[in-house]
């Protein structure tokens, strides 16, 4: 049978761009299907108050690259546009330690530590990771607080996907014998989650997809899947319809492409808001499972804003430094670029407490405690000049279901063990001591003050692995149970708590998924 593709990828992010260039390199003819819009160097805001650059707001006619989701336990921050979450995340790529492959749904699939170590080298090759080579005043308060508890050795320069090299010139690829994109050397300006104007961060247009590319992979950018049937009615041995409509047009135009396979990487809220429409229409066979399992990382995002006008904790890049404050967590200092304060818009005080009235009364005592301070915080200092986010995350697991509502959105439940929350003990006491080496007041996004939900940019989970389909919606391998040619590759395949950015772990596993499928035979 004579297909439009091969393979069509929903999503280009870190699970899409190396099922990309993995599958174009062995023969197959490759369209990437990307909702969100292409992004140049000089296409990016310059700070995040230009909200039409920097959120994706369809019905506002915002088309940036960072969207905030709201659920009833859960805010989470995503990525959109052609290279999916490495247009906004803090560059951050860090192993996971030896839990992360023991426990989860996919434990007992394979030796996942020793298996994976190929694919992790890969990943960290193909995205450029370079040790984070000089610390700034954020950072070197961390390290403060690494001596005040007794753990100056867990501190740690990160490896991060930034190019290093003389400040600002820019030079001929220096990671693939110069057949990649020129690249500038890093002016540490903070600017990396609003989208790196200066050439330095190696997001994946610049390293998979772009091979991807060279190799005759096509991109469709600014359109959505809303439909993948069977052409066969039934498994799909013998390919796919798949629908697409225009994702940033008033007046939606619609394109039907054939596929022998497909796979799902458009992140957890993506992916997982997809598969649960499909499953009550087209792909029917989907595993029951779908939607369970969702983590969070077991995250905090505090911010805590600096009083000494002598500290400047928006130099560096978004994450240059982070600390394991124990076996089982570890505190990330996170930046803005100087100019990028849109957040105190949606920022109180930080307080804590098992119902809203509990915290509103602890918030009010700490702004009359502190009135000078808080006013110089919103209305006299320089937001992301004086301020950082504390980024705390543990391996300990908590685990929600996402379910399709009435509006064919998706909602959440608790599934396993408690709800998230952004009350962590060890992150409270950490965020304290932190303010303290500083001089700083600390603060959090108001739906934690208001909802006691937490935020995350780190979701993971819902199309977990299995054995079979009574315990995942993929096999070790990444193919759907129940479907032929049908793979999941992105955040939801994710199948335990990494405890740590999972960006680079969705590259490694992306790699063996791709691995396993064979180059393309051709008759001649």
């Amino acid at each position: 049978m004579k297909y439009d593709y091969d393979y069509i990828i929903i999503g280009s992010g870190f699970g899409g761009s190396v099922s990309a260039l993995r599958l174009a390199e062995k023969g197959y003819d490759v369209l990437v299907v990307e909702k969100g819009k292409w992004y140049r160097a000089e296409d990016f805001a310059r700070t995040n108050w230009n909200l039409r650059k920097w959120l994706w707001v369809p019905f506002l006619r915002f088309f940036g690259i960072m969207k905030m989701s709201i659920f009833r336990h859960i805010v989470i921050v995503s990525g959109t546009g052609v290279g999916g979450g490495s247009l906004v995340y803090a560059n951050t790529l860090p192993v996971p330690k030896s839990a992360f492959y023991k426990t989860g749904s996919w434990s007992g699939l394979a030796n996942w530590e020793d298996e994976l170590k190929p694919f992790y080298a890969t990943a960290l090759k193909m995205l450029g990771a370079t040790r984070n080579p000089k610390l700034f005043d954020g950072d070197l308060a961390l390290k403060e607080l690494a001596r005040e508890i007794g753990r100056e050795e867990e501190f740690i320069h990160p490896d991060v996907a930034v190019f290093f090299g003389e400040q600002g010139v820019e030079v001929k690829d220096p990671y693939f014998n110069g057949d990649g994109p020129d690249r500038a050397g890093c002016i540490y300006c903070g600017g990396c989650m609003t989208g790196c104007r200066h050439n330095a961060k190696n997001t994946l247009d610049k390293n998979y997809l772009y091979f991807a590319q060279s190799h005759g992979a096509k991109i469709l950018a600014e359109h959505e899947v809303y439909d993948v049937i069977p052409l066969d009615g039934n498994e799909g041995a013998t390919g796919y319809r798949v629908s697409v409509r225009t994702s940033t047009k008033l007046f939606k135009q619609s394109k039907r492409f054939t596929s022998k396979g497909v796979i799902f990487s458009g992140g957890v809220l993506g992916t997982i808001k997809l598969l649960l429409k499909l499953k009550q229409k087209s792909l029917p066979r989907l595993s029951d499972k779908l939607g369970d399992d969702i983590r969070t990382n077991n995250e905090t995002l505090i911010s805590v804003s600096t009083l000494d006008k002598n500290k400047d904790v928006s130099k560096g890049v978004a994450i240059g430094s982070l600390l394991h404050t124990d076996e089982h967590s570890h505190l990330e200092v996170v930046r803005y670029a100087e100019g990028s304060g849109f957040w105190k818009l949606f920022h109180m005080p930080y307080a804590t407490g098992n119902n809203v009235f509990i915290r509103l009364m602890r918030m009010m005592g700490v702004i009359l405690k502190s009135p000078l301070a808080y006013f110089k915080i919103y209305f006299a200092n320089s937001w992301s000049r004086r301020t950082v986010v504390l980024l705390f995350m543990q391996t300990i697991d908590s685990t929600l279901k996402f379910k399709r509502n009435v509006f064919g959105g998706m909602k959440s439940a608790v599934s396993k063990g408690v709800k998230p929350t952004p009350n962590i003990p060890e992150s409270v006491a950490l965020t304290n001591k932190y303010a303290e080496i500083i001089n700083g007041k600390s603060t959090s996004f108001v739906l934690e003050t208001l909802a006691g939900i937490p935020s995350t940019a780190h979701i993971l989970g819902g199309a977990v692995m299995g054995e079979d389909a009574a315990q995942g919606v993929i096999n070790k391998d990444n193919k759907v149970f129940g479907y032929q040619n049908m793979l999941v590759v992105d955040g939801s395949m994710i199948s335990a708590n990494p405890g740590v950015n999972p960006a680079l772990s969705i590259t490694a596993i992306a790699e063996r998924a791709m691995d396993r499928i064979p180059v393309k035979h051709t008759n001649n």
